[in-house]
């Protein structure tokens, strides 16, 4: 078990400590001490502001009553059956708040509770127990409405609607697709090449088919399959598409800051909640700082964001993106889950370098979990990546990473990499930031 309160030396030995600075892990913080004698920036999301835990509540109620774009008149009228579409355990949602008012909302449109279905949005992600389920919907909700979990590859549970544009097959969960109102539940925040999170996604991959999935995200090859890119993204496109054809009704989403905390919410049609909080989201995320750096120390944000490797990666994508070629990162990410991920981690066996990986990728049919195998290979080609977790040594290197087993072990085996005066970065909360004016 790593030790969660350990200091660590600084790399240039002397001088005095400026300051401590705590990453996030699991449920808790490594503890990082810097010294005089090192250049070193501690990078933080903007943050600015967020709602009182007092007004959260009040927020989502008004949000729930300002409804944008087009389609409200139609949203609950002369229909008698309405969908939610929910995050799994690997989102941070904060159901407790937004869930309680989207109900009362749809009641007081005269729609009974046992017509009002929850369908938590796996994906590919594997399935949840009772006490899983538990966590992510409050205990009122969850002894009172009908829940299901959605199965990929459960064939008879799917409806095929034809194919997108891009050649998406279109398979969606039947039950959901037959109710009469669906709406979208969920966050919107950078994402590592479907640009952002949130709007229709909930349902059009996390609802999908395992073969309108892998379509989908076959395009992470296109150059525009890229964090922080909405407009131009072919994979957030053909997303797009899918929810119109799936008849997605309204969205609700919040942003959140890197505390979990609410800034913002909104709710209406899915396309016009994305654009409206997007803007809202890289305003936060958005940081200005010069040049690239030879070491950067980071994680995604503690749990659940590092719940598995397979989430845990998209901290390494925000941090390539402030490093120099063949700088250094270092991730601190507990993966108390571990690689989250049977095929991802099935790919990478017997696999010994980064080369390997895109060969045989780029030579076989797409699947997905080879595909973060692969995104993980490109990353590899460019940098060293060390990691710090609670995965057994081996396993870490059959992902053709560096294990550590402290935050002093992870810096002496940097040291390697690194000129004798490195420029660092610290990221803490890697999924929040976006360097410069990446959002487009």
């Amino acid at each position: 078990m790593l030790n969660k309160n350990i200091s660590t030396p600084p790399l240039k030995k002397g001088g005095k400590i400026l300051n401590s600075i705590k990453i996030p892990y699991g449920n808790d913080f490594l503890l990082l001490k810097i010294n005089k004698g090192n250049s070193v920036d501690h990078i933080l999301p903007n943050d600015k502001g967020y709602i009182t835990n007092k007004s959260q509540k009040m927020l989502i109620e008004n949000t729930l009553n300002m409804y944008i774009g087009r389609g409200e008149d139609n949203l609950f009228k002369n229909r008698h059956s309405v969908a939610i579409a929910v995050n799994d355990q690997t989102r941070p949602i904060p159901n407790t708040i937004i869930l309680p008012p989207i109900l009362k909302k749809i009641e007081s449109n005269g729609m009974k509770t046992e017509n009002i279905t929850f369908f938590i949005a796996t994906g590919t992600h594997k399935g949840l127990s009772k006490s899983e389920m538990q966590k992510i919907l409050p205990h009122k909700i969850y002894d009172r409405y009908r829940i299901k979990v959605h199965d990929c590859d459960e064939k008879r549970n799917l409806v095929f609607l034809g194919n997108s544009t891009s050649g998406t097959p279109i398979y969606i969960n039947k039950d959901f697709y037959f109710h009469e109102t669906k709406i979208v539940v969920g966050h919107i925040e950078p994402h590592h090449f479907m640009g952002f999170s949130g709007g229709v996604k909930s349902a059009a991959i996390g609802l999908g088919g395992r073969k309108t999935i892998e379509k989908n995200h076959s395009l992470i090859i296109d150059p525009k399959a890229k964090m922080g890119i909405f407009h131009e993204n072919p994979m957030r496109k053909d997303v797009e598409e899918i929810g119109k054809i799936i008849g997605v009704d309204a969205a609700l989403n919040v942003v959140l800051n890197s505390k979990k905390q609410i800034v913002n919410a909104f709710f209406g049609a899915p396309y016009q909640v994305m654009v409206n909080g997007i803007d809202i989201s890289a305003e936060n995320c958005q940081v200005e700082y010069n040049g690239k750096y030879d070491l950067v120390i980071t994680s995604p944000g503690g749990y659940p964001k590092d719940i598995n490797f397979y989430q845990s990666q998209k901290a390494i994508t925000h941090a390539c993106s402030f490093l120099k070629k063949n700088g250094v990162v270092i991730l601190i990410a507990e993966c108390r889950d571990g690689t989250g991920s049977g095929s991802f981690e099935n790919f990478l066996l017997e696999k010994h370098t980064w080369r390997e990986v895109i060969n045989e990728f780029e030579n076989q049919q797409f699947k997905i979990g080879p595909h973060k195998a692969y995104l993980l290979a490109q990353q590899l080609k460019d940098h060293p990546i060390i990691l710090i977790s609670e995965m057994k040594p081996e396993l870490v290197r059959n992902l053709l990473l560096t294990p550590a087993k402290s935050l002093s072990d992870a810096l002496m085996k940097s040291i390697t990499y690194l000129p004798a005066k490195p420029r660092i970065a610290i990221l803490p909360y890697a999924t929040h930031v976006l360097k410069g004016k990446s959002y487009r």
